[in-house]
């Protein structure tokens, strides 16, 4: 047995109150905290266990790599999983070998539909290893419910709800409870099943049960588009059928307040967990079409597009609904702010009528991020940060900084190069910088980074053609000790002459 003990922490369905004393006590102790989470990254185990952590402690993020949809894997997603779990087993064990304590943290019970029971397979027989139940989502959602699950001599049937719509109508026939989990994608066919078996009229659906966002409604009303993973189906006790409690989620403070958001460059995995959260609590969203339409429906929240020359007016409206006690989130793509609506919600939030307005802002990866880590590390070193739109400033002072930030020898991220519009700044910018910079200079073209449209190259200086670029690209101009190795890479080295 090694030196250190591995626990597999059950934390309840998501009320971090229905956390149990003794889960608690060893989630503060543990030297190890280890989650799994998807490729975005939030761990809905380890916001249930935050209020419990503690300052130095290690964490592991066990992030899948994989979805049911797409994997490349030999093996399929059976083995591509196999394989994860396999990696994530070492990963603990070292630490396990180490003398440390791990705790491995899981929503609901660990050995209840837990991801813990895959790595308890891997390790439990090498070190001394103790499992600590937890609030499964079937009795959590019960409780939200208000109806009993089970009374006499009822069979309570547990059904996942990835198994075919005939083989679960099945287990569905007939008069006694039961509960299907692993809703999200599978919803439509669950929904088949209730149906075909004749019990969709006494199926109810609770969503996120025990949380802020929890959401109790007869199944037969659900959205399919709106149906998240942490979802259930309960078909309870008929023996004294009681009307449910109204549970509908609802702010208790009445305050309302604006957050501006970055999503990031692109899709949903450029987006950061706590984005994600934020967007997730909101009430109302506001932004740009277009970036509004890279969020996910729900039909719980109101949506407010706008033209994207209407900064100033979008922010007031946000700030008007907030003041109205809504939660609003201000969308921009990249991060709000940098040349975003940032800026301009604190710029109309300063009028006295919004004084008491609270306003925060949620960081987003920037495009010259994104653009810059598909050739390497060309903003290694000092750089600045450039627009070529002159709608809110004269061509005059954007000329005058490109010259100076030239003559400073900083790398030089350009953003809004072009539109339909401005068709003539990238020719003019790339023959001012032509003073100052050496022909070869690498500049990198990143087009739709992250889209389905992405195109990255790297020219030199003096062969930037104008006409291959638009609104769509970021401009990253090297300084003069910014080079391109043997295999494409270009950084800028750390080390300035």
């Amino acid at each position: 047995m090694g030196a250190g003990r591995l626990y597999g922490v059950g934390l309840g369905p998501g009320d971090p109150e229905l956390v149990t004393v003794k889960a608690a006590r060893l989630v503060e102790r543990a030297d190890v905290i280890a989650y799994h989470s998807a490729r975005h990254g939030r761990s809905i185990a380890r916001s249930v266990a935050e209020p419990y952590l503690r300052a130095g402690q290690i964490e592991e993020a066990l992030v899948y790599p994989v979805t049911t949809e797409t994997t490349e894997h030999p093996g399929g997603y059976r083995g591509a999983l196999d394989e994860f779990y396999a990696e994530c087993a070492a990963r603990l064990a070292a630490h396990l070998d180490a003398g440390r304590d791990v705790v491995v943290l899981c929503e609901g019970d660990p050995f209840f539909y837990g991801s813990y029971m895959h790595i308890h397979k891997r390790l439990s027989h090498r070190y001394t290893t103790e499992v600590v139940p937890g609030v499964t989502s079937v009795s959590g959602a019960a409780a939200v419910l208000g109806r009993p699950l089970v009374e006499r001599d009822e069979v309570l049937t547990v059904l996942p709800g990835t198994l075919p719509p005939d083989e679960l109508a099945r287990h569905l026939e007939g008069a006694d409870p039961a509960a299907v989990l692993k809703l999200g994608r599978t919803f439509g066919a669950v929904r088949e099943a209730l149906d075909s078996a004749g019990r969709l009229d006494e199926a109810w659906y609770v969503e996120r049960a025990t949380t802020d966002r929890q959401r109790v409604v007869p199944l037969s009303e659900v959205d399919p588009e709106s149906v998240p993973y942490f979802a259930l189906a309960v078909l309870p006790s008929r023996v004294a059928a009681v009307p449910p409690p109204s549970v509908a989620a609802t702010r208790q403070d009445g305050h309302g307040e604006v957050a501006v958001v970055g999503l990031g460059p692109a899709g949903r995995e450029w987006t950061t967990p706590e984005a994600q959260a934020v967007l997730a609590e909101a009430d109302d969203l506001v932004g740009y079409g277009p970036y509004l339409d890279r969020v996910p429906p729900n039909p719980r929240q109101r949506r407010h597009p706008s033209d994207n020359t209407e900064e100033a007016a979008r922010a007031a409206y946000a700030l008007d609904l907030a003041a109205a006690g809504s939660r609003v989130a201000v969308v921009s793509s990249g991060d709000p702010g940098v040349f975003a609506m940032a800026s301009a919600v604190l710029e109309v939030a300063a009028q006295p009528r919004y004084a008491d307005l609270p306003v925060r802002v949620v960081p987003g990866l920037t495009a010259a991020q994104a653009v810059a880590s598909r050739v390497g590390a060309p903003l290694g070193h000092d750089y600045c940060v450039l627009s070529l739109s002159d709608r809110l400033k004269p061509w005059d002072v954007i000329a005058e900084r490109l010259t100076a930030a030239a003559r400073a020898d900083l790398v030089i991220a350009i953003y809004n190069p072009a539109s339909r519009a401005r068709t003539w700044q990238v020719e003019k910018a790339r023959d001012l910088l032509l003073e100052h910079r050496a022909p070869d200079t690498p500049v990198v073209v990143g087009r739709d980074v992250g889209g389905p449209a992405e195109e990255v190259r790297v020219v030199r200086l003096a062969d930037l053609d104008p006409s291959t670029v638009d609104m769509r690209c970021l401009l990253i101009v090297g300084s003069s000790t910014t080079r391109q190795g043997s295999g494409g890479a270009v950084f800028t080295p750390r080390r300035y002459p």
